[in-house]
């Protein structure tokens, strides 16, 4: 018998697949200003992330300083991300902090 081993990367856009695994993505988000973000994730909850402190103790998200490059994310099916896919920040995290 042969073993099938998955692959998660591969169905991240299968919703139905992730569900089985209970894990969170979001399914909209929208921008308040002033680097917030309300997120509504795939179990229902409903949170306002505000984005400041992240970006200013991550260097890698500097980018984001630009409170218009900040507004210009975008959903990527899993979680918010920006400049075409280059950033994003983990559904999982969103949700907990």
């Amino acid at each position: 018998m042969q073993r099938k081993i998955i692959n998660p990367y591969h169905y991240a856009g299968n919703q139905s697949f992730l569900w089985n695994m209970n894990l969170v993505w979001i399914n909209s988000a929208k921008y308040l200003g002033e680097y917030c973000l309300e997120l509504t994730f795939s179990n229902g909850k409903v949170k306002v992330f505000n984005a400041k402190d992240y970006i200013a103790s991550h260097p890698l998200f500097a980018a984001l300083q630009d409170q218009k490059t900040f507004s210009q994310f975008e959903l990527d099916g899993w979680t918010v991300s920006w400049l075409n896919g280059k950033l994003d920040i983990a559904p999982e995290y969103l949700l907990t902090c």
